[in-house]
């Protein structure tokens, strides 16, 4: 099919020259993944499609980072390179023989030998690190274990402000095709150090660092890391390891993140603790009260012995604050709640919780001694009364604050209900921290299961490893006396064990979520974003979307959420390009429905979709959806169709749909075919001509597949291969193939629904 305005063509070579590779940039890993405020840190980034990185954009204030220079992994040096770098490490080897171990003048570098990061002072390398930098670059089993995910590194330089606030930022390098993904950046307030290889139980330690103190490194393919540290008798020690925290799920490991466990030893080399997690969280804490003075070394590997460069990690270790349970797990909005507080080295045992309107459902708080930060612990603001679990008796709708005291404990609460009376029970605890995998019962008079549920998924929670809440939604048969039973559902119990427990009639309501957090678009230009409905309480109705925030010319296309669908694709499309270029910017993205008569409007949650162990998709939320308009030379505003609402498509029938987009034929060098992005069974693109304003496609459903009232959006998409004109000589099919570029243009989505 040979039909492409002009103004297609503009956003199809915007599209290659923003994405050379047609890849989307990736950031699988920091390391190190944080650093102290006051300090320059240097950093490097690891991932895929990173080439031609020109800057980065850290969330909050008081952070700021530049690009100091990128590299390809090393594993992934051509033979001819490693033969270099070999023989290199050849006649370093044999001149440290010759001198004795002393140092001095290195050899010249061979002719023509990469430039790389380990063996940019290469007079000062031991042997140990020789071996280390062999291991690195020239050794085939290292290059066989890694991941083309992780291929190219950027190193970075981060300045942090004194007064930057501590805690976690979201860290995003802008490459010439756009913003990547982001990644977790700690602002931290104690010492720090970044491993350097060699360092584990069979090389020298490096210098011990004094309590308090951070550690930084990644443990790499065969590699258990070591550190050393000075302790003195009756400090309360805080040893906290953050690895999957930093990078919660890899693609292409099991069981999908970075598995870390935790030994500590004595001076003798005695071992003392060992852990491999902390409870229901994969990342290891260990608590220790130092016996005596002296020097302590930890161990950190991986539970299994994989090693990869995205298996980075911080090591915290301090008589810092670290909450182990608070209660209650939140409050009611707008009212005072004082929370109690138990664990290691607080300097208070209560602390009030902000529960101002207006804020998130689920907030986070950590408390500073000093320059002592505490861990984050999370709690649920709402807007229902609240109640202790020492009141059995409820009158619904009611948030009770409660927990399973001790093993085997069953919590009941009773209240009345009435035959046909909808009611549900829902658990917050293990979204909130808390350990309790938790089982609901609701019961009759009688004690008869009406109905019950261990464990439901929320697709908000998405970092959460193991979705242990429960959700309860039943009919009551009857009318009488009810009631709701509390349990764990493997029998534990404890002071912290402190759960959220909604009892009342179903109240409909939604969370909206997109994907992904970084949205690319060329100036005048469409691309296509993932929308997910997390519909609640039954609720199935339509919610509509609308931005925030955005530039004029900015718009969403398919901006609805059709009743009874969780998953629909739109479209973003840019204003045209400017003089002065847009910078970077937040987008929000607001979620209105209409329920029971009210309006409910929700902010859209920002996430990137993260595959675990090959098979298993996260949605995991980040701080900020932000937007890169890339440069396109295009000064006209972008595709759009002809009419509003949706095309109406009858099963075993067409219908016609009018893309606005004025300019002239494609020319003789370019091929267009035309198709729909993962449409629905039975809905094809059965056709598109070219008018004089536009195109038209021409839309059809199949009458044996199409599902009659489905509605959604469709995705129209070009691909466009842009040919060389004829060349003369001999080597003109070789030149010619070289200079063939294909490329995908996105239309505007089309609503539809199957009549």
């Amino acid at each position: 099919m040979r039909i492409l305005p002009a103004l297609l063509l503009a956003a199809g070579l915007a599209a290659a020259q923003g994405a050379p590779d047609r890849g989307r940039p990736y950031v699988g890993y920091l390391c190190a993944a944080g650093g102290r405020r006051g300090e320059v840190v240097r950093i490097v980034a690891g991932g895929q499609n990173l080439r031609g990185a020109r800057g980065v954009i850290v969330s909050g204030a008081g952070v700021r980072a530049t690009v100091v220079g990128t590299a390809r992994a090393p594993w992934l040096l051509s033979s001819d390179d490693r033969g270099l770098v070999a023989r290199y490490l050849r006649q370093l080897a044999r001149r440290q023989m010759e001198t004795g171990g002393r140092r001095g003048q290195a050899p010249d570098p061979p002719e023509g030998m990469p430039d790389l990061p380990l063996l940019r002072n290469p007079e000062a390398l031991t042997p140990a690190e020789l071996r280390r930098v062999a291991y690195e670059y020239v050794d085939p089993a290292r290059r066989s274990q890694l991941s083309a995910q992780i291929a190219e590194t950027v190193e970075l330089e981060v300045t942090i402000d004194a007064l930057a606030e501590p805690g976690r930022r979201e860290l995003r390098l802008r490459t010439p095709a756009g913003l990547s993904n982001p990644v977790p950046f700690e602002v931290g307030t104690l010492p720090e150090s970044t491993e350097r290889e060699p360092n584990d139980y069979r090389t020298a330690l490096q210098p011990p660092g004094e309590v308090p103190c951070v550690f930084n490194g990644q443990v790499t393919f065969k590699d258990v890391d070591r550190f050393r540290f000075l302790a003195k008798r009756g400090q309360r020690l805080v040893i906290e390891v953050q690895a999957r925290k930093l990078v919660p799920y890899v693609a292409d490991a099991v069981p999908g993140w970075f598995q870390a466990t935790l030994a500590l030893f004595d001076e003798a080399g005695s071992e003392i603790r060992f852990v491999d997690d902390d409870r229901f969280d994969p990342d290891p804490v260990l608590l220790f009260e130092v016996p005596f003075d002296g020097f302590y070394e930890i161990e950190i590997r991986d539970a299994i012995y994989r090693g990869r460069l995205d298996f980075v990690y911080r090591v915290t270790v301090a008589e810092r604050p670290f909450v182990r349970s608070m209660f209650p797990l939140g409050g009611r909005a707008g009212a005072e709640t004082t929370a109690r507080l138990d664990g290691w080295n607080l300097a208070q045992k209560e602390a009030r919780l902000d529960t101002a309107p207006g804020g998130d459902a689920i907030r986070a708080a950590a408390w500073m001694r000093g320059e002592l930060r505490s861990n984050e612990v999370a709690y649920a603001v709402g807007d229902l009364p609240e109640a202790v679990e020492e009141r059995r008796e409820l009158a619904p709708p009611v948030v009770v604050n409660g927990r399973i005291g001790k093993a085997g404990e069953v919590d009941r609460f009773h209240f009345g209900g009435l035959r046909g009376q909808e009611i549900v029970a829902e658990i917050r605890a293990r979204r909130l921290g808390s350990p309790l995998d938790s089982l609901v019962q609701i019961v009759d008079g009688a004690g008869q299961v009406v109905a019950w549920n261990d464990d439901h998924e929320d697709r908000t929670a998405g970092l959460v490893t193991h979705q242990a809440d429960s959700y309860v939604r039943a009919t009551l048969p009857a009318d009488g006396t009810y009631a709701v039973r509390v349990r764990d559902a493997q029998g534990r119990g404890g002071p912290e064990y402190a759960y959220r427990l909604r009892v009342g009639p179903p109240q409909g309501d939604f969370a909206v979520v997109v994907t992904p957090s970084g949205i690319n678009v060329p100036a005048g230009g469409i691309v296509p974003i993932t929308v997910h409905a997390v519909r609640r309480d039954g609720y199935a109705g339509e919610i509509d979307l609308a931005l925030e925030g955005a530039p004029e010319g900015m718009a969403l296309g398919g901006a609805r959420i059709p009743a009874g669908c969780d998953r629909v694709r739109m479209t973003i499309s840019a204003p045209p390009e400017r003089r002065g270029r847009i910078e970077p910017f937040v987008l929000r993205v607001r979620a209105r429905a209409t329920i029971d008569g009210r309006t409910v409007e929700r902010t859209a949650i920002p996430a990137d979709e993260r595959m675990q162990a090959f098979g298993f998709t996260h949605l995991v939320p980040a701080q900020d959806l932000m937007v890169d308009v890339l440069r396109s030379g295009r000064r006209a505003p972008p595709m759009r169709l002809a009419t509003e609402g949706p095309a109406r498509i009858p099963r075993g029938g067409t219908v016609e749909v009018r893309v606005v987009a004025p300019g002239p034929p494609q020319p003789d060098t370019m091929e267009v075919t035309y198709s729909l992005d993962a449409p629905p069974e039975g809905v094809t693109l059965a056709g598109v001509r070219a008018e004089r304003q536009g195109l038209v496609l021409v839309l059809a459903a199949e009458g044996g597949k199409a599902q009659a009232g489905l509605a959604g959006n469709l995705i129209p998409e070009a691909r466009v291969e842009i040919v060389p004109p004829a060349q003369e000589g001999a080597d003109r099919p070789r030149r010619a193939a070289q200079q063939r570029r294909v490329v995908t243009v996105t239309l505007p989505a089309v609503p539809f629904v199957i009549d």
